[in-house]
């Protein structure tokens, strides 16, 4: 007989999100799978990294896809 199958066996505790500026990757994010969006722009937003290049700038778009990545187009 096979084995049975256990979804939560596959079920992932973190995702790995890819945050770009200006469509260059400046930063990941560990977060939960099902993280909201205010949430996400958020943590991106508080990265180091990522804030060194949004200091001083204008967000005219951030785009957010779930579990893959967040984007910030800035002037």
């Amino acid at each position: 007989t096979w084995t049975a199958f256990d979804a939560a066996a596959l079920a992932l505790a973190t995702i790995e999100l890819v945050v770009q500026v200006n469509g260059k990757i400046r930063g990941r994010l560990a977060v939960a799978p099902d993280v909201p969006e205010e949430q996400a722009l958020a943590l991106a937003k508080a990265d180091a990294n990522v804030a060194s290049y949004l200091e001083g700038k204008t967000i005219r778009k951030a785009i957010f896809v779930p579990g893959k990545l967040i984007s910030f187009v800035t002037d």
